[in-house]
Formats: C-alpha cells, sequence, structure tokens
C-alpha cells in the first residue's frame, strides 16, 4: 500500500501514481473523513513492554499480542472470511499491477472462479487482448492452459507450470494463489506475522468509495524498514455491502524521507457477481464458447 505517514483521508491518488495507474483504477474517493476517524487507531512504540522481553536483531520488539493494534483488524478480515466462506463461485473483472523487477506489468481481465475444486478462467481484455488461461486444480496434470490470440495462436493451446518462467514471466504469484479467498487470506496471514511484533500503525476508514462501491478500508503500516516487516503500508478494501475484499494495495519503503512509497501490488475485483452456478464447462478448454 502506499506512504508511511499519508492519511488516506487525503488521499491524491491522481497525483500520486499519475502515469502509473489506469484511471479507472483510481476512480475512487475517501469522503466524510475527520481527523479522529483518520487517527483512529493506537501504535505499539518500539519500546513497548512485551510480554517476552527480547527484540528482534534490526529493531522492532516482540509485543504482546494481546494489546496489539492488529488484533481489531484481524477480527473485521475474520468477519470477511466468514462472508468469503458463503460464496462457492464468481466472475468479475480483474484488475492487478504489479512491480516486476524494474517495471510495472498492468492487467485487465474477465475472470471466472470456483472454490471447489478449485478452478479459474480469465480472458484478457489488456494487454494480449482474447488470451485465454484455464486452470483446474489436480487436472491437466497440475498445469495451466492458454491460447493466445492472432498470430500467437498458430502454437495452440499450450500447458504451463504454474511456477514455470514463461507463467510467471509478468506475474509475481502463480495462477494457483489468485482469487478473492487467497486475496483476503494472504492479507490475514501477514498481519497475523505482524501480530509478533511493535512498529505498527493502523487506521481505519468507514467512508471509502472503490467506483461506486462504499467500502471499509483498513490501513496497516510501519515507520521504517524491518526485516520481519515485507511491506511498509497495506490497505484492505472490504465492500460495505457484502463484506468481501474488493481490493488490496501493497506499498514498499519510501526511497527517502518524505518521498512517496512506491506501489508494489495493487488487486481490484470490479463487477463482481457470487454464486452464479458456475460448472466443469465454464472450466473446459473444449467449451465452444471458448478458442482453445
Amino acid at each position: 500500500m502506499h506512504d508511511s505517514d499519508q492519511r488516506v483521508g487525503s488521499f491524491q491518488s491522481t497525483s500520486r501514481l499519475a502515469g502509473m495507474i489506469p484511471a479507472v483504477l483510481f476512480t475512487f474517493c475517501f469522503a466524510n473523513l475527520s481527523e479522529a476517524q483518520s487517527r483512529a487507531t493506537s501504535r505499539v512504540p518500539a519500546g513497548a513492554p512485551a510480554t517476552t522481553p527480547s527484540s528482534i536483531p534490526g529493531g522492532g520488539d516482540v509485543v504482546d499480542a494481546d494489546s496489539h493494534p492488529l488484533i481489531p483488524a484481524l477480527k473485521i478480515a475474520g468477519e470477511s472470511r466468514e462472508a468469503l466462506d458463503q460464496v462457492g463461485d464468481y466472475t468479475a473483472v480483474f484488475l492487478k499491477r504489479e512491480l516486476i523487477g524494474k517495471r510495472y506489468s498492468s492487467h485487465t481481465i474477465d475472470m471466472k472462479v470456483r472454490q471447489e475444486p478449485f478452478s479459474v478462467y480469465l480472458r484478457f481484455q489488456q494487454p494480449h487482448e482474447g488470451r485465454e488461461v484455464i486452470y483446474v486444480a489436480g487436472a491437466n496434470q497440475g498445469n495451466l492452459l492458454v491460447h493466445e490470440e492472432g498470430i500467437k495462436s498458430l502454437a495452440g493451446t499450450l500447458a504451463l507450470a504454474p511456477t514455470s518462467e514463461e507463467a510467471m514471466r509478468e506475474n509475481r504469484y502463480p495462477i494457483t494463489r489468485i482469487g478473492l479467498h487467497n486475496l483476503l487470506d494472504t492479507i490475514v496471514n501477514q498481519w497475523q506475522q505482524e501480530l509478533k511484533y511493535g512498529e505498527t500503525d493502523v487506521r481505519y476508514f468507514p467512508n471509502a468509495k472503490l467506483g461506486n462501491v462504499a467500502c471499509r478500508v483498513i490501513e496497516t503500516s510501519h515507520p521504517q524498514p524491518r526485516r520481519q516487516f515485507r511491506f511498509h503500508m497495506t490497505r484492505l478494501y472490504l465492500s460495505k455491502e457484502t463484506n468481501l475484499p474488493v481490493r488490496v494495495e501493497q506499498y514498499g519503503w519510501p526511497p527517502s524521507p518524505g518521498a512517496q512509497a512506491p506501489l508494489h501490488e495493487m488487486y481490484t475485483y470490479t463487477n463482481l457477481r457470487t454464486n452464479v452456478g458456475l460448472t466443469d464447462r465454464d472450466f473446459d478448454p473444449h467449451n465452444p464458447a471458448y478458442r482453445f
């Protein structure tokens, strides 16, 4: 997510990431955020008393998890996970932006996902318009199937290991990690690890918007780099109507004091429709609606 001391309420998304992120991804605004709301959290200082008085090499004291500011955030995330447990399948437009090496990779993708067995169908809007990908856990010898459009389609359907170099070329994570459930579980696991340490800020923004979707946002951040913190800032967006996660943003460390934190990952789910009744046919490369 983003910068170390930036408030969501004063987001200037177009100026902060202008030229980096398609405008459609930042058509949201944050309204009715008072100073009290944006500061409605607590920080565990580096020197806070701990049940275990040992310290991490490199800084960041171990703290009492029972009083950690991440506890309320994890409770809210747990409630969202309970809502997700009622979702067996869904369709969505998936927007992602990732820092791959020193370059950004952005995609807009129509997707179908089924939880049991875990199954994914992707049709790319941009770039690689028309590319189709299917992955079904336990099928196709564990491979994902890819069919390109245009002259690349002459190669036919390719079977790639999810973690192969070709499959990972424009991705930070394999297709086995895609989807709402994996998205939320990743954040929960991250916060559970960070629960062991101090130097954590948590802020809540109950009146955010993502496009036309009313959201509440949980923002966590750390004041300085520590080896136990992978990201400087994390933002989790939950739909107020469904309590489902609809966006996650992860930000790296500012390159210098006062500088903007670089975006490392952003995953957004729009036009989300849940429990639509997807079947094996939706994840079959022989489906006549597909071009495998």
